[in-house]
């Protein structure tokens, strides 16, 4: 009966564990309006984000998560979106913060979107690759999922692998592994960078632009300061994202991310080595899948 009534209390409090860490939430109830509001809506599991001349608008988790999977559907701002950026990505806050990006950088009618990913870390970034995408992202909703673990970061679009980030700290090259981050999503005006280069502006007789969200989805640990570290790192059953399996690419997920770099990306800056003055940074020369 004492063994019994042992494994009950080692059933329950590894429950509760796995609760403390794991977060299913719907858009509705895990974020909130930080900016527009007064124009855009939230119902339920659907959001829509508006541009206007009067603002942009945004959204945001209401806590902050240290690795795990976090995944939207997203419906891009259709027809003439130039100027017009759709961000979706996690950040920490302050000059040395963390940040994991997806931006879509709008176009004339036509034209396709571009991909733009990124990260930060310590407040540096510089890490820039970019995409077209092989699908019209404004007819129906796609989605897009950020893979984070002590080991890797992935990017995926419809569960397709287009980069990945690896783990080179050992090495004197910065990861994002120290602080929580919070999940954003906004639509924005950047006509001064994001259409060629922002050589094309917004047309504002094509205003109000939209762009929708639904299904968020935060397989993530939550993280309530620095002692949630070691708890978010450490293997166990709980936390999935250190499971070996999630540590490397298939061979699979390879072949499928080397068809879209091959056929897709069209900037790399571990390729730019102009910009770095001949100096490319170092984690370009290491393997990062």
């Amino acid at each position: 009966m004492a063994n019994f009534q042992t494994l009950i209390v080692a059933l329950f409090i590894s429950a509760s564990v796995f609760q403390s860490v794991v977060v299913h939430a719907m858009i509705s109830k895990s974020m909130y309006f930080n900016w527009g509001a007064q124009h855009s809506s939230m119902n339920g599991e659907d959001v829509q984000l508006v541009l206007d001349t009067t603002s942009g608008s945004g959204i945001q988790t209401k806590r902050s998560f240290l690795f795990g999977s976090v995944e939207m559907l997203i419906k891009l701002v259709p027809g003439n979106s130039a100027g017009t950026v759709t961000a979706y990505y996690l950040s920490s806050i302050g000059d040395k913060h963390d940040e994991i990006d997806f931006e879509f950088l709008g176009n004339s009618s036509g034209q396709p979107y571009v991909v733009h990913t990124n990260i930060y870390t310590q407040g540096v970034g510089n890490k820039e690759q970019q995409f077209y995408l092989w699908f019209d992202p404004t007819a129906d909703y796609h989605n897009y999922t950020i893979h984070w673990n002590p080991t890797a970061i992935g990017w995926y679009i419809d569960n397709l692998p287009i980069r990945v980030y690896r783990n080179y700290q050992s090495e004197g090259i910065a990861y994002p592994n120290q602080q929580g981050m919070r999940v954003y999503s906004s639509l924005w005006n950047a006509d001064n960078w994001a259409t060629r280069g922002g050589l094309v502006k917004i047309d504002w007789n094509c205003a109000p632009f939209i762009a929708r969200f639904r299904h968020f989805r935060a397989r993530a640990c939550k993280w309530d300061g620095q002692f949630s570290t070691a708890q978010c790192s450490s293997p166990s059953p709980a936390n999935w994202w250190t499971s070996p399996i999630h540590k490397q690419l298939s061979s699979g997920k390879q072949g499928q991310m080397k068809w879209a770099r091959d056929n897709y990306m069209i900037y790399d800056y571990c390729k730019d080595a102009k910009r770095f003055n001949g100096q490319i940074p170092s984690e370009c020369s290491k393997a990062q899948y």
